[in-house]
């Protein structure tokens, strides 16, 4: 039996777009979608930049008809699956076997959080309805049964690489022939809980992220969410478009060298890559392009950075981190930028590392800070790489 796994559909929604084509047009125009916090009241409102999607949990509910308790992260997930399964076209789908497979960080927080403030003002108006189905889990079943995916359902939670885990989860499932078919990624939302742990941990910037600078300060965080429709063999062979490419490599390493921190010589980061290149039976030298985890903190971009040298050196290929315009959507961002592998391949091109000045002083590399079009882009490394040292690495290749 044919082992591969194609990607037949994708699907996406972060601060530079609401869909696939807007992503493309501010990828293209260098336009971030970091600005100040609108979404909720915090004291970091005006100094800590975020990258917000640009709608409003109203304007989210409208297009996509959930109610109202269920959490702006399932609300993200909903948009950029239905438009991955709506890209994928699949005929014949109600006789297939489906799987959805979603990762996410913070469940429905955002709803717990106005619910207790209004509770603990007056703890006669709470209703215990109104926290329930918030879990990481409900996410992923809220979306589900509107989606009609009822043969199989997991929800992935690995920090920052949880839908880049999300998605080999799936393809593993397709090899392994226990579903045809497998809508995999995830989504996350931004939060009052997500900014100020992220805030205690001093590693949100001030400015807009520099990823891979040399004076990078932090990241800023974002929210999204990114699917890809994975598909056998079989079901390829039944498409009336053409395929995105293949998934041909992944691997999940863990260090386990701290609980935030990765470790300063990139173990966890360079395991993932090299296995995943040993499972595509590719060599470095065969990547044209690598989206970086590049989240902008001096300890995650040091890391990275080493481990990349310490593969790729002496020849490196084309690099950007795309956090330098999504921001960093914590259990989306795998997702997320699978999805942009995925385009880079379809479309040619390569994605600019906005605002960088200066090469870090470790490597002998800088990133790309050109959108670079008509490209001949064979085969794309993308790295998540997680708190508590959950490090992953996707390869996604030309058909």
């Amino acid at each position: 039996m044919d082992q591969s796994v194609y990607v037949a559909g994708v699907g996406v929604i972060s601060a530079i777009g609401n869909n696939v084509a807007e992503h493309l047009a501010s990828f293209e125009r260098g336009e971030a979608g970091m600005a100040e916090i609108t979404l909720f009241d915090t004291i970091h409102q005006h100094t800590r930049p975020v990258a917000e999607v640009k709608l409003t949990d109203d304007e989210l509910i409208a297009q996509t008809g959930l109610s109202t308790h269920n959490g702006r992260t399932a609300l993200l997930s909903l948009v950029a699956a239905r438009e991955a399964m709506s890209n994928a076209a699949i005929p014949g789908l109600e006789n297939l076997r489906v799987g959805f497979v979603s990762a996410n960080t913070v469940g429905g927080m955002d709803r717990s959080e106005d619910f207790f403030v209004r509770f603990l003002a007056d703890n006669s108006k709470g209703k215990l309805k109104n926290v329930f189905d918030h879990e990481c889990g409900s996410m992923t079943e809220i979306v589900a049964d509107q989606l009609g995916i009822t043969d199989f359902m997991t929800t992935i939670s690995t920090a920052c690489s949880s839908s880049a885990n999300a998605i080999f989860y799936g393809a593993r499932l397709i090899r392994n022939d226990v579903v045809d078919v497998v809508v995999a990624g995830g989504a996350d939302a931004i939060t009052k809980f997500t900014l100020n742990g992220f805030n205690t941990l001093m590693i949100l910037d001030d400015e807009f992220c520099k990823p891979f600078d040399e004076h990078r300060e932090g990241l800023n965080l974002g929210e999204g969410a990114g699917y890809l429709v994975l598909v056998s063999d079989k079901v390829a062979k039944t498409l009336n478009k053409p395929l995105y490419c293949t998934l041909s490599g992944y691997n999940n390493s863990n260090d386990a060298y701290h609980q935030t921190a990765s470790s300063p010589d990139g173990t966890g980061s360079y395991l993932a890559m090299q296995k995943a290149l040993d499972k595509s039976g590719l060599k470095p030298s065969d990547i044209s392009y690598i989206n970086l985890h590049g989240t902008g903190t001096p300890n995650n971009d040091s890391a990275e950075g080493t481990a990349v040298k310490r593969l790729f050196d002496p020849a490196y290929p084309p690099m950007s981190s795309t956090k330098s315009f999504t921001g960093h959507t914590l259990g989306a961002s795998g997702g997320i930028e699978a999805v942009f592998s995925a385009l880079a391949i379809k479309h040619g091109i390569i994605y600019p590392n906005l605002r960088f000045e200066t090469r870090m002083a470790e490597v002998p590399f800088e990133p790309e800070t050109r959108f670079l079009k008509n490209q001949d882009i064979k085969h794309v490394m993308s790295n998540s790489f997680g708190f508590g040292g959950n490090c992953t690495s996707l390869i996604f290749s030309r058909v």
